[in-house]
């Protein structure tokens, strides 16, 4: 005979409608929400979360000028004159019940500049089994699914034990300012599932990242008199491969087991260059960009003074560092703890595949929830490959057993 759980949630898949997954997935996918103009994406998903019958399904606003004030301030690279985000709730069986939170981003990276092959990043084309465009995959699918999976255990009737609350979160993709807005404004969350691609195994640590601008200064002079100035791009050169020395140190003795199991856990990258005005001119100045990873177990302080040592040391005086853009902390919640038991056995059942817990090097919103001592772990469909690339897509069948996991983690949570 099933138990009540397995009852309930056998009623909750019966309640899934697949058709209202995807149309609501395709209208996501179809609003642009690029990081910084996530305000229109947020109004729809706060329309789709109150016709999913969450309780006070709303945006909420932030004041941009207090955050930027605040001494944790996790860094922005878009311009943005708005902070927007979605909460909506389904209750639990009592009042006091646990509150579990389910965090997906909204925001996503541009289209790029190579055609696309139904025409438009924001198609939201529906095709073999896919959900094309930008951001289907990265991650407007954990939200449907979220959404989905909470509106079906409405549906069904059967509260679970937990309550959920359901948050849209803007600027993940330039440093998490909100979930780390969110999180200001209520803590009060027992766990968290970010349905991130994971490809259904369970991440529970992350590398963070600090993002870094150095200006090399070098002297001019006339190309035909080169030695008489000081080339920029020459000065550089020493920096860069300072900068690959510090990749390979601190991929040396990697502590935690999980972020040792990766090729790289820590990449070092510099991703931008700017040098020089003029062919004939010996170069006076040089500008890179890139980021540096955060050890589990590191400060972004620490991480940054790493950095900072290993261009000092060659630099001669003639590179500034600033930190700039996104800071990410490292984080991680316990392997053998029983979140990362339950999201896994959750994602076994509906998978049907061995499902592992895994660390990632990307850093993530997961950060700003383990800072307030809340376990968190994200776990997703497969297609994380595809983000931010040409052609993003995602497979509906993925998504509706995304879907299935995030109902068997909820009716689970709390028993």
């Amino acid at each position: 005979m099933a138990t009540k759980p397995e009852q309930a949630i056998d009623a909750a898949l019966d309640a899934l409608d697949p058709d209202a997954l995807v149309s609501s997935l395709h209208a996501l996918v179809s609003t642009p929400s690029v990081t910084g103009e996530e305000g229109r994406v947020m109004r729809l998903a706060a329309v789709q979360a109150a016709h999913a019958g969450l309780r006070g399904a709303d945006t909420v606003s932030y004041d941009l000028k207090a955050l930027r004030a605040d001494p944790d301030h996790p860094g922005e690279e878009t311009d943005r004159t708005e902070l927007i985000n979605v909460r909506a709730r389904l209750d639990g069986a009592t009042p006091d019940a646990p509150v579990l939170a389910l965090c997906a981003h909204l925001d996503v990276t541009g289209p790029g500049t190579v055609p696309w092959r139904h025409g438009s990043a924001w198609s939201g084309t529906v095709e073999h089994g896919c959900v094309h465009g930008r951001g289907s995959v990265d991650m407007k699918a954990g939200f449907s699914a979220a959404l989905s999976a909470l509106k079906a255990i409405r549906e069904a009737g059967v509260p679970a034990r937990c309550a959920v609350e359901l948050l849209a979160v803007s600027s993940q993709q330039d440093g998490g300012l909100g979930a780390f807005a969110a999180l200001r404004e209520d803590a009060g969350y027992a766990a968290c599932v970010i349905p991130e691609p994971t490809e259904f195994d369970v991440v529970c640590a992350q590398a963070g990242a600090v993002t870094f601008t150095g200006v090399v200064h070098g002297e001019a002079a006339h190309a035909a008199r080169r030695r008489s100035g000081a080339s920029a791009i020459d000065r550089y050169l020493p920096v860069h491969q300072a900068l690959q020395r510090l990749e390979a140190q601190v991929n040396t003795d990697v502590d935690d087991p999980l972020m040792a199991a990766l090729d790289l856990p820590y990449p070092v990258s510099v991703g931008r260059i700017e040098g020089g005005d003029w062919a004939s001119s010996v170069p006076d100045r040089l500008q890179f960009e890139g980021r540096a990873p955060v050890r589990i177990g590191q400060t972004r302080e620490q991480a940054r003074a790493l950095v900072e040592r290993a261009v000092a040391a060659v630099g001669d005086g003639h590179v500034d560092i600033r930190w700039t853009g996104g800071q990410f902390a490292a984080a991680s919640t316990p392997a053998d703890g029983p979140l990362v038991s339950l999201v896994g056995q959750a994602a076994t059942v509906a998978t049907g595949q061995r499902v592992d817990a895994i660390a990632a090097t990307e850093g993530t919103d997961m950060r700003h929830f383990v800072a307030w001592g809340i376990p968190t772990v994200m776990c997703g469909t497969p297609g994380a490959e595809r983000a931010h690339a040409v052609d993003e897509h995602v497979v509906v069948d993925d998504v509706l057993t995304l879907t299935e996991t995030l109902i068997r983690v909820v009716h689970a949570f709390g028993e």
